[in-house]
């Protein structure tokens, strides 16, 4: 299901206060404010990473390759309902298991025609052992992948991806070469409307 023009997000201060909510259609626009999202990388049992190119339908990076699912927690809602939730509105599955492995990561990004995101979020690993059944106005594709050769891609710049993926990426990549390793973030150290 595609998302509704009545879906929230919570706007955010620059030290990651939650300030209210607004709109998201609305809100992404060449102005877009601090809002709370979050990136979710999701691998299945045999340690592969699942990677999916968005809808090209989609407002922001239409056809982009990215992270397994992203999305915006609603006002009140906690990180994982939220993750758990867009994982099932996108991809059709339920996952196995859910943590949180980045507390946030923040970034801003303008596409060529001026349509800004600017959001700050935590990062979650998920676990999925369903294959997954995409929402065509969501994902246009997936393909399971070697996290190995896409954190070499990544930090060669060769990996043509969302500017939030590439940053993310990064970052978990400075965790270590085993992403069932890393090591799990407690909820009092997250932005912002998710205590």
């Amino acid at each position: 299901m595609p998302d509704s023009p009545e879906e929230m997000i919570v706007l955010l201060k620059e030290r990651w206060e939650a300030t209210g909510h607004a709109p998201k259609l609305a809100s992404h626009h060449n102005d877009t404010p601090l809002h709370l999202a979050f990136t979710c990388y999701a691998f299945n049992p045999e340690g592969k990473f699942l990677l999916t190119r968005r809808a090209l339908t989609k407002k922001t990076w239409p056809g982009a390759w990215t992270n397994s699912c992203c999305g915006h927690p609603a006002p009140g809602e906690s990180l994982h309902a939220a993750v758990t939730r867009r994982l099932q509105a996108e991809l059709g599955v339920h996952p196995d298991r859910l943590d949180t492995v980045l507390a946030a990561v923040r970034y801003r990004a303008v596409m060529d025609n001026g349509i800004v995101e600017n959001e700050v979020g935590p990062v979650v690993r998920a676990l999925l052992t369903q294959p997954p059944r995409p929402d065509p106005d969501e994902v246009e594709t997936t393909r399971w992948t070697a996290w190995p050769d896409l954190v070499a891609a990544a930090t060669e710049g060769a990996a043509e991806i969302t500017p939030w993926s590439l940053i993310t990426i990064r970052e978990l990549a400075a965790l270590g070469p085993d992403p069932w390793k890393w090591p799990s973030i407690p909820t009092h150290e997250l932005p912002g409307g998710l205590h």
